[in-house]
């Protein structure tokens, strides 16, 4: 199962070449791991172990692309924007692995591309710096916004959602007046941008929704939009038969149905089953679900990463639990 890293463990992994020489490695060995990617150079004087670098998410390994361009770089280091701003503030980047690390060149008109470090003259104010454990980067709302602009719509509304989740919700409950907050003032933010992309990026963070709780949860919802599904409930709360809070990823009320998205991190990701055994996970799941049929009379339909690849194919998973958009 992948791991996902945060900024210290990227710094941990990455080492030089003076470390590789000290801990034993000749100069020879070191081209020769190199060479047989045993060892990955992520850029100049920077090194990876190649076995730690495919256990990681795409978000970590691009984690680690940035944090190797800031160590390389004079002091305090380039303004990093989009991709590799996201990951340095904890968004999730939905199926976009960049090749590049994209800074901003503050005061440019034009951007240009050097040593594979995209750097991009756009417009940017002093307040849309921020510092992130001594890397800068562009802050969490202007982040969102060129996300916004320039990805995939899955990209960008799991961005969006990841982003409001963080400063409206609580557990499972959307503050209305902290995310009515939020949507206004990236609807201003989006207003007064001019640029190719940018009315898509405005539907996009209308439709952001802060209680998707993963990537692909807020994908199934574009989706199931896409569609033609209206009136959808998100993370219905149902009450066990002991007393036992449950919340269900979507309702579908017109068909008696809760939806659920299935990522393999419910099951394998030990950040989210937690202590629990793979099995016991499996099991309390099966429980779970069993405890909602029983008190509620509703049906499950559950869909994986596989299905949500485009809207045909969640709409046909759907379709055979019998489960359609209204006529």
């Amino acid at each position: 199962m992948k791991t996902n890293i945060d900024l210290a463990q990227a710094r941990d992994l990455l080492r030089t070449r003076e470390d590789l020489l000290e801990s034993g490695h000749a100069a020879r060995e070191i081209r020769a791991l190199v060479a047989d990617r045993r060892l990955i150079r992520v850029r100049r004087d920077r090194y990876i172990d190649a076995t730690a670098h495919d256990d990681l998410w795409g978000e970590g390994r691009h984690l680690v692309a940035v944090v190797a361009a800031h160590l390389n770089a004079d002091p305090p280091g380039p303004v990093f924007w989009g991709p590799s701003a996201a990951v340095l503030l904890g968004l999730p980047l939905y199926r976009l692995s960049p090749d590049e690390v994209h800074t901003v060149v503050l005061g440019a008109r034009h951007g240009r591309t050097r040593a594979h470090i995209v750097q991009h003259g756009v417009p940017l104010d002093d307040t849309d710096i921020v510092d992130v454990g001594g890397l800068r980067c562009t802050s969490l709302e202007r982040t969102v916004l060129d996300l916004a602009c320039t990805t995939s719509p899955g990209t960008a509304l799991a961005a969006a959602d990841a982003a409001l989740r963080r400063v409206a919700v609580e557990r499972h409950h959307q503050d209305p007046d902290r995310a009515t907050d939020w949507h206004r003032r990236m609807s201003l933010r989006a207003a007064a941008v001019h640029c190719r992309g940018v009315r898509r990026a405005r539907w996009i963070l209308d439709f952001a929704d802060g209680r998707a709780q993963l990537p692909g949860e807020s994908v199934s919802r574009l989706h199931l939009h896409r569609i033609g599904f209206t009136g959808l409930e998100l993370q219905p709360h149902v009450v066990g038969s002991e007393g036992d809070h449950y919340w269900m990823d979507f309702g579908f009320p017109r068909n008696r149905v809760f939806g659920e998205f299935d990522g393999q991190g419910k099951y394998l990701d030990p950040a989210v089953r937690g202590m629990r055994r793979v099995e016991d996970a499996v099991l309390a799941e099966k429980r779970r679900e069993d405890d909602v049929r029983g008190v509620t009379g509703w049906r499950f339909a559950r869909w994986e990463d596989r299905h949500i690849r485009t809207p045909d194919a969640l709409s046909n998973r759907l379709q055979a639990f019998g489960v359609r958009p209204p006529a």
